[in-house]
Parts: C-alpha cells; structure tokens; sequence
C-alpha cells in the first residue's frame, strides 16, 4: 500500500478512528490494532511475505527472552548468531543470491571456464534491509545488555512491523521506539495537527517534487546516448531532488503519521544538500541508516581507535556495505566507494566533525566560504548519484564522459514540454527556499503557525493541496521500495 494511494487514504483514517475511539481504553488492544492494520498495510502488496516478518520477529522475540537469562558467553554469541544468520540469510537470498551467482558464473568465464547454472525468478520483499536492520539492533542489543528484552509479544510484534516506517523507515532502534508500545496513549490535538502538517509536506515533496523531476531525470538517463552534456548535467541534477524529494517525503510521511497514533520517530533527514563537506552529508542523509552503521559495524571493528589505517579500512567499510545495502548492483558498490573516498581527506585531517552546527545558524544567508563548500559538496554528490541511477558503471562512466566533454557548454534539451513541468522550476526554487528558511526545524513548514498569521498560513495549506491534486497524474512508486 503506498502513501500516495487512494487505498492508504481510505485506510488511515479507519484505523485512526478504530484506534482513538474503540481500542483507546485498553493498551493490549491497541496494540493488536496497529499488528492488524501493519499486517494489512504490508499484505496489501504481497500477502505471502507476511510469514517472513512473523518468523523474524518469533525468532528474535524467543532469541531475547532465552539471552536474558543466559550467563554462559559461549552459548550467548551462538544465540545471537543464529538471530544474525537466520536474518541476514533471509535478506541474502531474496536480494543477492542472483549477484551472487551471476558474478561466480562471470568469473569463471574470464578464466575460460563454463558454468551452467540458473538464476532464479525472486521477488524481493519489499522493505526486507528496514525491518531486518530493525529486529537485529534489538537483537544486538539485548546482547549487549543495554536492553531489557521484552516479554510482551504483541508489543514486540507491532515495533517490528509498525506500518509507518515499516518499508522504508526510519529504521528505529529498540531503545527508542519499543518502550512507546509499553505506554498508554493519549491523543494530542497539537501534536496530530503537527503530524498532518508534516504529512502534508511529505506529500509534497513526493508527489510535486520528486515525481515531476523523475519524469525529466527517467527521460535523459534512459536515453543518455541521444543527449549532450548540459542535458546529463540537467538530468543528474533532477535525480538528485528526485531521490531527496521521495525519500525524505517518504519520511516525512511516517514520522506524521506516527505522530498521529502518539509516537516520536527518530530524524531521518536534516536538509543533507545545505552540507559543507561529505562528512556533514553523512549526518543528514538517511541518518537512522548511517547510525546504525556507525554503531553496529563501524564502532565494533574498532572505529577510529586503532590507528590512521584502522580508521581508513573501516571507513571504506561501512561506505562499501551501505552501498551493497541498498541493491545487488555493482553502480551501488562504486557509489558507496566514491563517498568512501570524498570522506577519506575530511577523515586524514582530523575534520571530519568540523560542521556540526547548522550551517548559517540564526542567519539569512550563508556566507562565501559557506556557500562555496555547499556547492563543492552539492557537486560532488551529484556525481556519486550518477551511479546510483545508471543501469551499469559502463552506462554511468558514459554519462560522466559526456557532462565532462565540451558538449557541456550547449543548450540543454528538454522534450517533455506539459505544463506541469513548465512550472516546475519556479515550484523547485520555491521548495529550496522554503527548506533554507525551515533548515532549523524538524522538517522545513514545522514552525509555520508561528511565523506567518492564520489566513496566510491556510492560503499556503491550500496551495500545497491544489499542487498536489495538480501534479498528481504522474505518481510514481518510492525508489526505496526496491532496496
């Protein structure tokens, strides 16, 4: 079920209504609801992977509840590797079994052995990387005992598959999001009209921003040899909004409409494109992933502890199997690589942390040198999506080769001509500085009712809904669905 479907929109508010008016004087029954509508929601898609989250989330439920009484270290390391293995096979043969095979086919060809075998027809669930990162921190972490594990299975049940963030995250941590299901809600009139609000702008950002730039960007790159440089340029830089504007929307959605039931997710996105260096981006961009990297791999394999060379290796680490992370291609292995080395200077000068604040913090505009390194890092990230949206490194490698030939100082050519795409970059320039003016916020329209006064503030509300209702011809499904 997707959250720009007249199926969701029917959906959302029955199980608002069930869950505030029928299933709000018992807790246990509450959270059945959301397990129910979670289900639902995911069964919508595809029924039959319902069994996948049902045996991860008995696997891991039973794997806790044996860890928390078991002393002996032995048989506690062999319990969690049968939480990691059973898990991680799972997603291993839905999303890399063929990568696997092809490559181990391909190699034994370039030394002038046949091999016959046969790939198989797999459908990748959707969601499988979220909801198993998801269950493995809880895992993770009731092996390190920094959780208690819980012994209420519906609880347990609905932070696995809690529809909200359930395909596409935040991929929520155990310690922040578990404990939400331990406690009574109760509706907060302020906080829903928040979560709408933030809703509102997700869609926004999906239906008007990130779907009129994927008609541009889906148009050049799937015909790349037909255009010049400044159009590749033009198309690269489209997938950029593109890929933020659907992700983020993305986000944007399921915080809201957690929000809605009484649940806080984590950040996922802190306005990434306004960075100053690589490092700062990493702190942005899909930050529940990058964390969870960062404390599930990075800081086990010793972090920056051990030396220049640790740290580099680890590095290269983390970059690499984030970018295996989000699909079985190699375009996703050269993407991770190509961040890996924009952060390696940052990491040998000891500046890696050096932008932490918000850049501009409490002022207008940027500065020159801010601005200067906003564009380097804006630059340099368009260039690694490249891979991540070519068919293949030859196919990206080609783009590249033609936006850094001389073919770069023609006109751009655009076919499309509707008039939805007429507007488009004016409403993109609109967008852009609304997110510098809300960069301070959670997300850019958060503190609306406060700057501007009520007729103003719901000719903005109104004008949003007539754009999307506008734009809405050209709905597509959200890129990270796939991954």
């Amino acid at each position: 079920m997707l959250f720009n479907s007249i199926d969701f929109a029917i959906f959302l508010p029955i199980v608002f209504i069930l869950y505030w008016f029928v299933t709000n004087k018992n807790l246990k029954l509450q959270n059945f609801l959301l397990v129910a509508a979670s289900y639902l929601f995911y069964g919508w898609w595809d029924w039959r992977f319902l069994s996948l989250i049902l045996f991860s989330t008995i696997v891991d439920y039973s794997v806790c509840r044996i860890l928390q009484n078991e002393e002996n270290q032995i048989k506690r390391k062999n319990l969690l590797w049968t939480s990691i293995l059973i898990n991680l096979g799972f997603l291993g043969f839905f999303k890399y079994y063929n990568f696997f095979l092809d490559n181990f086919i391909s190699a034994f060809s370039f030394f002038g052995t046949e091999i016959k075998a046969n790939s198989l027809n797999i459908i990748l669930p959707v969601g499988i990387s979220f909801y198993t990162f998801q269950t493995l921190s809880y895992t993770i972490d009731v092996y390190k005992r920094k959780l208690e594990p819980t012994k209420d299975f519906i609880a347990f049940s609905a932070f696995v598959s809690f529809f909200p963030q359930l395909v596409a995250g935040p991929i929520e941590r155990a310690t922040n999001l578990l404990p939400q299901f331990y406690n009574k809600r109760t509706f907060d009139y302020s906080k829903a009209v928040d979560g709408l609000r933030q809703i509102l702008w997700g869609l926004f950002k999906k239906i008007v921003i990130a779907d009129s730039a994927a008609q541009i960007a889906n148009e050049i790159f799937n015909n790349s040899a037909d255009y010049s440089g400044s159009t590749l340029l033009l198309g690269a830089i489209f997938f950029t909004f593109q890929i933020y504007g659907d992700f983020s929307g993305y986000s944007d959605i399921a915080i809201g409409t957690s929000r809605l039931f009484g649940f806080n997710l984590m950040q996922n996105f802190a306005f990434p494109y306004f960075s100053r260096d690589i490092a700062e981006f990493w702190r942005r961009w899909h930050i529940s992933l990058s964390t969870w990297f960062r404390d599930y791999l990075y800081i086990p394999l010793g972090g920056s502890r051990r030396g220049t060379w640790m740290k580099v290796r680890n590095t290269f680490i983390i970059f690499i199997v984030s970018g295996f992370w989000h699909g079985a291609n190699w375009t996703f292995i050269v993407w991770g690589t190509l961040n890996a080395i924009y952060f390696l200077p940052l990491l040998l000068t000891n500046n890696n942390r050096k932008n932490i604040d918000i850049v501009a913090q409490g002022k207008s505009l940027p500065n020159l040198k801010e601005l200067s390194f906003m564009l380097l890092t804006f630059a340099l990230t368009v260039i690694a999506w490249v891979f991540f949206r070519a068919e293949s490194v030859s196919h990206a490698l080609n783009i590249l080769s033609e936006i850094f030939s001389l073919s770069i100082f023609s006109h751009p050519n655009i076919l499309n001509n509707t008039l939805e795409l007429r507007l488009f970059p004016f409403i993109l320039s609109l967008f852009i500085m609304l997110e510098w003016i809300g960069r301070e916020q959670k997300y850019a329209i958060a503190n609306l009712d406060l700057r501007v006064n009520k007729p103003i503030r719901f000719a903005f509300y109104y004008s949003i809904i007539f754009l999307i209702f506008l734009f809405r011809g050209q709905s597509q499904e959200f890129i990270y669905f796939q991954f």
